[in-house]
């Protein structure tokens, strides 16, 4: 229940955001950072952790690589946002899509990790469409490719960072903390700011910080009890998700060139996914 509530909170994003279209995107990001730590302390206080993020915070071995990934996610962020109020939410998705097998890469070159010939198919069939979607949507390509290196590169910054999830976020959402509220006090004094113009903008900046929260902490939750097969075939719910809000909800067209595109990728998901569900039943079976 927590992974749908999570996969299925980051699908309905666009949903969300559509709603602050009026609102800069970078606005948003800012707004959503302040909120979302305010979110984060209330947690680790209640919780009581704030000890734990203080040290996470004076230790400079730590902080170096948080600092990246928080410059990653806050790309990812803006990036994300500007493309949905854009009207390019299949762009996104796809994104999304390709993260996982984006990650797969990074793996085998920085990781040293071996592929399985299952995978190496998957990837190959993936990047054909991939190939496809830059010829017949060559426009749009860099959100998607944007958005799949920026949250691929993220995990692998945090994967290699020896911290607990909740106290990552706490020190990434800190540092990031002083560019949101420059920006906000900037635009403030310049009269451009959203926050206060009517209540119901002002509420939804306000819960966008639980919409960026709530969905991590139910994520560091299912990531804790269930298999990482299981938890890697769900993360498709949200793009998915993302893709369906895109056409049905948004009335974005498909391409002929986007739609081969999207069925290449698919179906490289699908091998990746059924090779890992293979390999997870050999290893339970060796275990046992």
């Amino acid at each position: 229940m927590a992974a749908l509530g999570a996969y299925g909170a980051w699908g309905l994003l666009p949903i969300f955001f559509r709603l602050l279209h009026h609102v800069a995107p970078v606005e948003i990001v800012a707004q959503r950072v302040l909120w979302s730590l305010i979110l984060i302390l209330s947690v680790l206080g209640a919780r009581r952790n704030l000890p734990a993020l203080l040290a996470v915070l004076r230790n400079p071995r730590l902080m170096l690589p948080l600092g990246a990934s928080a410059m990653l996610i806050g790309a990812n962020w803006l990036t994300y946002v500007w493309a949905v109020n854009s009207g390019h939410v299949i762009a996104s998705s796809l994104g999304y899509f390709l993260n996982p097998l984006v990650s797969v890469g990074l793996g085998v070159v920085v990781l040293k990790e071996k592929l399985r010939r299952g995978q190496i198919a998957a990837i190959v069939i993936a990047a054909t469409g991939v190939a496809i979607m830059a010829a017949s949507a060559l426009t749009t390509l860099w959100i998607s490719v944007a958005l799949a290196l920026t949250f691929a590169l993220y995990g692998l910054v945090r994967k290699l960072t020896p911290v607990l999830p909740m106290l990552g976020l706490g020190a990434e959402t800190m540092l990031l903390a002083p560019l949101a509220l420059a920006y906000l006090l900037w635009l403030s004094g310049h009269g451009g700011s959203a926050l206060g113009s009517d209540g119901r903008t002002t509420a939804l900046l306000i819960i966008s910080g639980a919409v960026t929260t709530v969905p991590l902490v139910l994520f560091a939750m299912a990531a804790q009890r269930l298999p990482m097969a299981m938890l890697g075939l769900m993360q498709y719910i949200a793009p998915t998700l993302q893709f369906l809000s895109g056409v049905l909800l948004f009335g974005e067209k498909l391409s002929r060139g986007q739609m081969m595109s999207f069925a290449l990728i698919w179906l490289g998901l699908i091998l990746f996914a059924t090779d890992s569900l293979t390999a997870a039943r050999r290893n339970r079976m060796a275990t046992v």
